[in-house]
């Protein structure tokens, strides 16, 4: 019995649709985003979020991370862009874009655009700023751009979740987003935690819909 059980949920576990959520984070404003966003997607029956981050980048040539995070998420490796049926993206914003580690892991992402890997997927985007007008939608609408090259399909907030009408710290229609703080320790409002939520939900839900046959 015991061992049936365990084979029943290992072929179920195989056959979920899978979620990327891809993030950096400095402060760990971005990370509590990414943490959201993977409830909102484990809240849809079959789907399952895939927590991943990316290494930071150093002017010092010398200057290396170590080959497994101190805390967090484990880094991205390219067959978790291969294996996802979606993408969740989230970084801070540096003066309007995404921040330079993120930007640098995307810049070496030509063998996956080259085979079509992430082609007909859907995707979403997230960010957390230092000040209240410090470049949120910019940086989301910049985040796009990788995602929109690579063939990915744009999920944003659509207006019927009424809390983008009353948010005062973060919050777009074009993906979740969160006022932090100059030294990043702003909570989360209730609102800005139920869109980063909503926005999960809804890229799990257009991943089933979209899902190529295994």
């Amino acid at each position: 019995m015991t061992t049936s059980a365990t084979s029943s949920t290992a072929v179920n576990a195989a056959s979920n649709a899978t979620i990327l959520v891809l993030y950096y984070s400095r402060h760990g404003a971005t990370r509590k985003l990414a943490e959201l966003i993977a409830q909102g997607v484990e809240s849809v029956p079959g789907c399952d979020a895939r927590l991943r981050t990316v290494p930071a980048v150093s002017t010092v040539a010398e200057a290396v991370e170590p080959d497994v995070p101190a805390s967090g998420a484990p880094y991205v490796e390219a067959s978790d862009l291969e294996e996802c049926d979606g993408l969740a993206l989230g970084s801070p914003t540096r003066f309007g874009n995404m921040a330079a580690a993120m930007k640098y892991f995307w810049d070496g992402t030509a063998p996956q655009w080259l085979s079509g890997a992430l082609t007909g997927k859907p995707a979403c985007v997230f960010t957390s700023t230092g000040s209240l007008h410090g470049g949120q939608e910019a940086t989301l609408l910049s985040m796009m751009i990788p995602l929109l090259h690579h063939g990915m399909l744009l999920v944003g907030l659509p207006y019927s979740h009424p809390e983008l009408m009353n948010t005062h710290s973060g919050g777009t229609p074009y993906g979740a987003s969160h006022w932090a703080g100059v030294n990043g320790n702003q909570p989360l409002s209730d609102d800005s935690r139920t869109l980063a939520i909503a926005l999960g939900k809804r890229l799990a839900e257009n991943a089933i819909k979209l899902r190529r046959p295994s």
